[in-house]
């Protein structure tokens, strides 16, 4: 009667639950969602963050260079090949959950010394009737073979879910950038607009200095003028001339960096400059800050790397667990080509299976469930950062947008006034009331509140791009 004695199966058994109950534990993490429940006291939940950028934007030149920028920029290429490679490590982290299997063949020849026990079985042992082992003996073989880890603690699974996640993160991080290049290649278009309209009231002005000039000369024929005056306004003429060459550079400069973000070598870039002044910003509606969580990509995209580094810290935790892994083998081996297939003297196979559980190497296991943890921490603050910045974004654009309507307003009232003094001090000049001197500062003075002017609408229509941009606008 065949006795089993059950305290061998108990010791390491025994083993295995005392390894198990020393694993450590962490706390589980909750990020902090809270964010104020509005946008300056408005709960309207209508957003632009859901208007599609063909609809909000309206110029057709900027349209046709955002399409082409995202056909070729190379950025958002790189971010697309991120994605492949993430999309190839779930289906890597896929593949660990199935059984390994391998196919393998071996031949093999082996002389034994005839006094030895090997050697002096195998001469007296007769493969039929008559025939003897052969000597030296070979070995040939054609075996299929596998090896399977059962997911008992769903580590593998746990590894494939955050591979998942990665993959989702990096499809967030896509949107991401095509968002922030759609407002990018609006901000150079409406930088190159700006200064071509800068470009043309520095020439107005020339003309205007240059007629000036003349009139100077022409007084100082006369001796109603001097020398002085006549140095000072060739100086000043000379100083609007040298402007205009510095925005001839910066449109240069300009159109390449619209190229750069086209993927596209140095050309000209379609644009109408003629309709600036008539631009009105666009009409902003923000929603309220809970939308900015499904919106914003980045934000997303933090989320889902939280959720990964999450699944990381349940990884690393059931490396502490004992493992079971089965191994099997089957095929045909024998010491001669002629026996290898006779059935079933030739036929081989093995099964086995191996419950492991790490003992010695437990620091080293320790260190990297912390480092699973400290990551998943950074993660999480990350995410809770994320939001907050995405919330003081959004409250900066929104205030700018409101100061700069302000502000254009009262310019504009600023050049208009201007306009109307360099008229005056021309009459009064030319009547001998006014000295040179009135007449050149307020020259100057009409020159720079007219830049000012186009720097401020430049800048209306810059902030209702990084609005639309910072509501997660531009993706969808």
């Amino acid at each position: 009667m065949l006795k089993i004695k059950p305290y061998k199966y108990l010791i390491p058994l025994g083993m295995c639950l005392a390894v198990v109950s020393c694993t450590p534990t962490l706390a589980p993490l909750a990020a902090n969602k809270m964010i104020p429940q509005s946008f300056e006291k408005s709960i309207d939940t209508n957003t632009i963050a859901e208007t599609p950028w063909r609809t909000y934007f309206k110029d057709p030149n900027l349209i046709q260079l955002i399409d082409t920028a995202l056909k070729n920029n190379q950025e958002l290429q790189i971010t697309l090949q991120e994605i492949e490679i993430a999309k190839n490590d779930i289906r890597v982290r896929k593949g660990a959950l199935l059984p390994q299997v391998s196919v393998g063949a071996g031949a093999g020849i082996e002389k034994v010394g005839r006094y030895t026990s090997q050697g002096a079985g195998d001469a007296s042992t007769e493969i039929s009737p008559g025939k003897e082992m052969p000597d030296p003996l070979g070995d040939l073989k054609v075996a299929a073979y596998a090896h399977w880890e059962v997911d008992i603690w769903k580590k593998l699974r746990n590894s494939r879910k955050a591979a998942v996640s990665r993959y989702l993160a990096t499809v967030e991080g896509k949107n991401f950038v095509i968002t922030s290049l759609i407002a990018e290649v609006a901000d150079s278009y409406y930088e190159l607009v700006a200064l071509d309209n800068q470009l043309a009231i520095v020439k107005q002005t020339i003309a205007l200095q240059s007629n000036a000039l003349e009139i100077v000369k022409f007084q100082k024929q006369a001796a109603r003028s001097t020398e002085l005056a006549v140095q000072k306004f060739q100086a000043e003429v000379m100083a609007s001339k040298s402007m205009e060459f510095t925005i001839l550079q910066s449109i240069k400069e300009t159109e390449n960096t619209i190229n750069f973000l086209l993927g596209q070598y140095p050309q000209e870039i379609k644009r109408d400059s003629v309709v600036f002044d008539a631009l009105l910003p666009a009409i902003v509606q923000s929603g309220v800050p809970a939308q900015l969580l499904a919106n914003r990509p980045d934000i997303k995209q933090a989320e889902l790397e939280l959720e990964a580094a999450k699944l990381d810290v349940k990884t690393a935790r059931a490396e502490f667990y004992p493992s079971l892994a089965i191994t099997a083998a089957v095929g045909i081996n024998a010491f001669k080509p002629n026996y290898l297939f006779r059935m079933p003297e030739s036929l081989l196979y093995s099964l086995a299976g191996d419950l492991v559980a790490p003992l010695i190497n437990r620091n080293a296991l320790k260190a990297e469930y912390s480092s699973a943890n400290a990551r998943q921490i950074q993660a999480l603050y990350n995410y809770e950062r994320t939001i907050l910045n995405a919330y003081l974004e959004v409250s900066s654009q929104l205030s700018k947008i409101n100061n700069l309507e302000k502000s254009y307003d009262l310019k504009s009232q600023q050049v208009a006034a201007l306009n109307r003094s360099i008229d005056v001090a021309g009459d009064l000049f030319k009547s001998a009331r006014v000295d040179y001197f009135e007449v050149l500062m307020t020259q100057r003075d009409a020159l720079e509140s007219k830049l000012e002017l186009i720097e401020t609408k430049k800048a209306q229509l810059n902030a209702v791009v990084h609005v639309y941009r910072d509501l997660g606008g531009g993706w969808k």
